[in-house]
């Protein structure tokens, strides 16, 4: 039977699987182009296929509620099947296997889709924040970050196996519906809740994740560059990819077997000085019966003290504000205030990615795919970062606050939908990079702040319901966006807008309430300045 810190690692290793191939609408803006042209729709109707796929989010509390009832294992199938429905009919009916279906079907379609996401995000965050209480943040740091990774990992896929446009839309969809349900029956046996030990004996296998995760972000980022990754075939590029995410699982356990084994050397080469310390010093029977009652007593005082110790360390490592409900939740300042920093900085961000298909073809760019490549890579390193320096600085002076944090992240994101304005190849490059860093970095730091602010017992309804601000903002931004393409255009709808006027006024809007949403994060860390301060 594995020991409960091995299967610590396992589910954490799983939930890590899980959100590799979890974030299927990451991957949208690589085929969307070719799913406008094919099924002859406008750029409203695409915007709105866009918002469907985040529209899911608005019931993603629903998941929340079910974790609290149902087993997770339960939980993570329902997602898995709702995104083989999602995605699997749009692949039949796009491969012309089953009759036409409406616009309107398409549509809920894709809403189911998007919201199977939130089904297995949710076994991901309750497993991991429950099974490292200690290390919560970074666990869910780590998790999420290769959230962010999936566009990559999909479109290393397609890449290995098809060449023409249509079969790469095609792919995408048929990925999208499989690959969730084969990763969640591998990792339903061992994504669960563990009866764990508070122990601080983590730091090894931290480390090493952390290792693994830099080399895996590395590797994707090189491959991200056409010059770069042309110098290997796709499936090596493939294999590549997969070498990375199959080390976590050989190397944990090899980890864990060699820290057991220093352990328990230790502990006989400190029993054997023991015995020999006592037999020295023990002058006669009634002297070590003493000696012994003494030595029990102390040591049960001693672990009552160590125990509560722990018990308090516990309580402060965790940091919590407050344990509020939704109710309670939605009457707070600081809930509005995150929220709405939320909706004009993460949100935006995720929007512009949403259309980064079209606004690449837009500016005449035809490596869609690399883009997203690269916005995939950027938002897993943007994740992890927060991770990083949360494990390594969480009680220095120096560290920032969550909110101090998210102003630092979007001030540079403001800015670089100002550098859009610029035509050239390079800016789009460098402003996708940017942008996805800094949303993947915010993303990551909400997790984390919903628990802090409003508590973990409650966290699986609380974050769905912060982020039900992704779909409003992507309906919003997305729909304004469209409409000035669309004007930009010349024509009633359908025609194609070729320049970089086509989203001028639309980045310089997104910049501006980026810089709005920089100022009221401002505002959020004034208002949580005392508490962040009293965990230093």
């Amino acid at each position: 039977m594995p020991n409960s810190s091995l299967l610590q690692w396992l589910s954490l290793v799983g939930s890590i699987w899980l959100q590799s191939l979890n974030g299927t609408n990451t991957n949208f803006p690589a085929y969307s182009s070719q799913l406008k042209q094919l099924l002859s729709m406008s750029q409203l109707q695409l915007n709105n296929l866009a918002f469907a796929s985040d529209a899911g989010k608005l019931f993603g509390w629903l998941s929340g509620i079910a974790a609290i009832y149902l087993p997770l294992w339960v939980v993570l199938f329902i997602g898995a099947i709702l995104g083989l429905i999602g995605y699997g009919v749009q692949y039949l009916f796009i491969t012309n296997q089953i009759s036409s279906v409406s616009y309107i079907y398409l549509f809920l379609l894709t809403l189911l889709a998007g919201n199977s996401i939130c089904w297995i995000n949710t076994v991901c965050y309750v497993a991991t924040i429950k099974n490292f209480p200690l290390d919560r943040q970074v666990a869910v740091g780590i998790t999420t970050s290769y959230l962010g990774l999936s566009g990559k990992i999909y479109t290393d896929f397609v890449n290995a196996f098809y060449s023409s446009p249509t079969e790469r839309a095609n792919a995408y969809l048929l990925f999208n519906s499989i690959f969730p349900l084969i990763v969640c029956v591998i990792c339903a046996p061992i994504v669960r809740e563990i009866n764990v030990q508070k122990s601080r004996s983590m730091q090894g296998g931290f480390i090493l994740m952390f290792f693994i995760t830099v080399g895996t972000g590395i590797y994707a980022i090189i491959g991200s560059f056409g010059s770069v990754s042309s110098r290997l075939s796709p499936v090596k590029n493939l294999i590549g990819m997969g070498v990375f995410l199959i080390a976590p699982i050989v190397m944990i356990p090899v980890e864990e077997k060699s820290r057991e084994a220093v352990k328990s050397w230790f502990r006989r080469e400190t029993t054997k000085v023991h015995n020999n310390t006592c037999a020295t010093e023990v002058i006669n029977l009634g002297v070590v019966e003493k000696h012994g009652v003494m030595k029990q007593e102390d040591h049960v005082q001693e672990d009552v003290m160590i125990s509560d110790n722990d018990d308090h360390e516990v309580q402060e490592e965790i940091g919590l504000k407050e344990e509020i409900g939704v109710k309670l939740m939605v009457k707070r300042v600081e809930f509005w205030l995150y929220f709405l920093v939320y909706f004009f900085g993460a949100t935006i961000g995720l929007v512009f990615l949403n259309n980064l298909g079209q606004i690449a073809e837009s500016r005449g760019f035809s490596g869609t795919s690399s883009l997203v490549s690269l916005s995939s890579s950027f938002g897993f390193f943007g994740r992890l970062l927060h991770s990083l320096l949360d494990y390594f600085f969480s009680r220095s002076k120096y560290m920032l606050s969550r909110p101090a944090s998210i102003v630092a992240l979007m001030a540079p994101m403001a800015a670089s939908f100002l550098l859009l304005l610029n035509p050239t190849n390079l800016a789009l490059y460098l402003s996708t990079a940017v942008i996805g860093i800094c949303t993947g970095a915010i993303t990551s730091i909400a997790v984390t702040t919903t628990t802090e602010l409003f508590g973990a017992k409650h966290f699986s309804v609380n974050h769905n319901v912060v982020v039900t601000n992704i779909p409003i903002g992507s309906f919003v931004y997305g729909y304004l966006a469209a409409l000035v393409y669309r004007e930009e255009a010349g024509v009633d709808g359908d025609g194609k807008c070729m320049g970089i006027e086509c989203y001028k006024r639309t980045f310089i809007l997104w910049s501006s309430l980026c810089f709005l949403g920089t100022f009221l994060a401002l505002a959020l860390f004034v208002r949580t300045r005392k508490f962040y301060s009293q965990r230093l």
